[in-house]
């Protein structure tokens, strides 16, 4: 196992608590524009797969369970392309999702920008964008800190 790191969230904890405001309110303006949290949870989900944050990995597949996702539909999500269990609200927010993780590869392309905003609604993209800016926020001090991620005890 790999040894922690500096805990950022416990070594400046006024800023984290900031970033925690922040989220919250990105969390209710989510809701308030009409992403329900099956949405919101497919979206913090992928954003942490990318990224290779196992800790916002975790907390996010439990949250998805609670939000009504099944353990097909979390499978899939690294697959969306190829899966067809996605709706296609669900297949946009997730593009978007990648091009705001990747976004220093092509920031968000105008044909990208027309595909997704032909789906989701301005109020949803708008959602969508601040979840995504958010959860890689998160994934980048979980993963520069190491956060880890023992095994879970088996269930008896």
């Amino acid at each position: 196992m790999t040894e922690q790191r500096v805990h950022l969230s416990k070594s400046a904890i006024e800023a984290y608590k900031a970033l925690d405001a922040f989220s919250q309110t990105v969390g209710r303006i989510a809701r308030e524009y009409g992403v329900d949290d099956r949405l919101k949870e497919l979206v913090l989900l992928h954003c942490s797969q990318l990224n290779g944050c196992a800790y916002c990995v975790r907390v996010h597949v439990d949250r998805a369970v609670a939000a009504g996702l099944t353990v097909d539909e979390i499978a899939q999500i690294a697959v969306w392309r190829e899966s067809g269990v996605f709706s296609e609200r669900e297949r946009a927010a997730l593009e978007l999702a990648e091009a705001h993780t990747f976004i220093h590869r092509a920031g968000i392309p105008d044909d990208l920008y027309d595909r997704v905003g032909a789906v989701l609604s301005e109020q949803e993209y708008v959602a969508v964008s601040w979840l995504s800016v958010s959860i890689n926020a998160f994934n980048r001090i979980t993963v520069a800190g190491r956060y880890p991620v023992p095994p879970r005890p088996a269930e008896g």
